[in-house]
């Protein structure tokens, strides 16, 4: 748990430097990663979502780290959200369907953590995504910017581990040649 206390931490101060970047220099808000599947907002979300399920219960967590974690993250998107005069509004669809959220769990129990669950758990999480998804999904349509599942449907390889051939990396492929047996340049 000590790792995940660190990440936190690493992940407050990101979201204070975006936030500071950002409001400083709005323009930055409109720069693309190199990678189709990367970007600021994406990044911010992952962080909200996992502040938001250590602050409803994980045995063994860093709550506190947790909740100036979520504090400094819903901070930034809901004044970049001001900002950029977006209006929040509820995902649709649903990011965390309640079969997704059982799935979760069951992936967290598999990797030998223990999540709270039960009703008064659902609800706590409910109230944490409110604090910060509508914001997050008005900058999302604002930028175009996808956001992330918060369960993967399957294992991604990394950027940096996928070649220009792979079949799942993004407008690339279309563009360059594909030649066998070659999984990069």
């Amino acid at each position: 748990m000590e790792s995940i206390r660190q990440l936190l931490r690493e992940w407050e101060r990101w979201s204070a430097e975006l936030l500071e970047s950002h409001l400083s220099y709005p323009v930055l808000a409109f720069f693309r990663s190199q990678h189709d599947n990367q970007s600021w907002l994406a990044a911010l979300t992952s962080i909200l979502d996992t502040s938001a399920l250590v602050m409803v219960g994980l045995e063994g967590a860093c709550v506190r780290q947790a909740q100036l974690t979520f504090a400094m993250a819903r901070h930034a998107v809901v004044d970049l959200s001001l900002i950029f005069g977006v209006t929040p509004r509820w995902p649709e669809p649903d990011r965390l369907p309640p079969a997704q959220l059982t799935n979760l769990r069951s992936r967290l129990i598999a990797a030998g953590l223990r999540p709270k669950a039960g009703d008064e758990a659902d609800q706590r999480l409910m109230e944490l995504r409110t604090m910060y998804e509508p914001f997050i999904f008005a900058l999302s349509t604002h930028f175009r910017l996808p956001l992330p599942p918060w369960v993967p449907e399957s294992a991604v390889a990394d950027n940096w581990q996928a070649g220009v051939s792979t079949p799942e990396r993004g407008w690339m492929r279309t563009i360059l040649p594909r030649r066998r047996g070659e999984g990069h340049f």
